[in-house]
């Protein structure tokens, strides 16, 4: 595989040209206030913009921004997103009022060399997300119109066959950006010869969410800790009750057959924290996996769990995580995230925290993301990649 990268790009000289930056700016907002939560995926995108503005660049940036359905609509507006960007960069960021409209066309117009504009939710036109490719191209025809070169650093849309992911980079010179070459470049290690032991972390809700990189994994690590939601259907598939847990009862067959094909690599809680309701302040205790009382469910993995997958993840020397242990937004259930990602810091592996609620639990719960090898930004994109999928986004960019 051959892309080119920012640095080819810049090489080739951008003072004074339009380049149409696709960044992933799908920040979390609060619902009341709407300021941003976690401006992780706007800082992720820095060291692109920022070699841009330096080079002279005239910065066109768009992103998508929650499931708005094809049409405007406030709650999922960008323009929170240009006030946090500019004080990142330094400098004002010019916003739009729509995406290919006049708003976009008059501010990228009026654009000097190194000033960077966003424009207005990508996701507010139908034609970004249309299964229809004549839909969808004349969307990307409008937009690429916007830029004389193409930079495409949002890994977490990259498995996504989109107007701006997919269509863009045929219709303009592309490369990958700074963020995106570094995603590839850190799966590409899991996928290729990755340093053993290679011990797997996966959590999360569902099994069936989870199930194809389940299947690609095991014939390559050497451990698999499961953990979260979705690993009551595992029990349940062990022979064990798991009181009102969430259970994927079509699933428990399918995970019957894995731990019977896993070969001993899949290890499983040995203890859960349960609780009378799902809500912060429930009464709860720890039950052993096999005990959990028939009125109660599990959100987390108890403290000999946790012990158990540290003991497994200090032999390692590769590790990648990806899903919450347990509900880490209820302090009464964050313990199993929290001692998981303590114990991922305390190795000397080389670690990847694979992007989505991974990601912001290790920020939500005050740990130090420098202590971890890597932390993508794309949970859906990074688990697909391991999975052996074609990503529409990286197809796109190569030679």
């Amino acid at each position: 595989m051959t892309i080119r990268n920012l640095d080819d790009l810049l090489a080739e000289g951008v003072s004074g040209r339009r380049v149409l930056v696709r960044a992933d700016l799908n920040v979390p907002l609060d619902k009341q206030t709407g300021d941003i939560t976690d401006d992780g995926r706007i800082r992720a995108v820095l060291p692109t913009l920022s070699a841009l503005v330096q080079a002279g660049a005239k910065v066109v940036v768009c992103s998508h921004l929650g499931r708005p359905k094809g049409a405007p609509d406030p709650q999922f507006s960008l323009r929170p997103v240009a006030g946090r960007l500019g004080e990142l960069l330094g400098a004002p960021v010019h916003f739009a009022e729509d995406t290919v409209g006049d708003s976009a066309q008059s501010t990228v117009a009026g654009l000097a060399d190194g000033q960077v504009a966003l424009l207005e939710n990508l996701r507010f036109n139908k034609g970004e997300t249309s299964k229809d490719e004549a839909e969808r191209g004349a969307f990307a025809d409008q937009l690429a119109a916007l830029g004389d070169a193409y930079v495409d650093d949002a890994f977490g849309a990259v498995h996504r066959k989109h107007a701006s992911v997919h269509d863009v980079p045929a219709r303009l010179p592309h490369v990958a950006g700074r963020l995106v070459l570094r995603e590839v470049e850190v799966l590409s290690k899991l996928t290729g010869a990755p340093e053993r032991p290679y011990v797997v972390v996966l959590g999360g809700s569902k099994v069936s969410d989870k199930l194809a990189v389940i299947e690609a994994l095991l014939p390559t690590v050497d451990r698999l800790l499961i953990g979260g939601g979705m690993c009551f259907t595992f029990l349940k598939a062990q022979g064990h009750e798991v009181g009102t847990s969430l259970l994927e009862e079509e699933m428990v067959e399918t995970c019957r057959n894995l731990l019977e094909r896993s070969a001993g690599k899949i290890m499983l809680p040995v203890d859960v924290v349960a609780a009378d309701a799902f809500a912060p302040d429930a009464a709860h205790d720890t039950v052993p996996a096999d005990g959990i009382p028939s009125h109660r469910l599990g959100l987390d993995i108890g403290p000999e769990t946790v012990a158990g997958f540290a003991a497994a993840l200090s032999q390692a020397k590769t590790i990648f995580w990806n899903g919450p242990m347990g509900v880490f937004e209820m302090a009464a259930f964050a313990n199993g995230t929290r001692g998981v990602a303590e114990a991922i810091t305390k190795t000397d592996a080389f670690s990847v925290v694979g992007g989505g609620d991974s990601a912001a639990a290790v920020r939500a719960l005050g740990l130090d993301e420098s202590s971890f090898g890597h932390i993508s930004t794309g949970g859906g994109a990074s688990l697909e990649y391991l999975e052996g999928k074609t990503l529409p986004g990286i197809a796109a960019l190569e030679n």
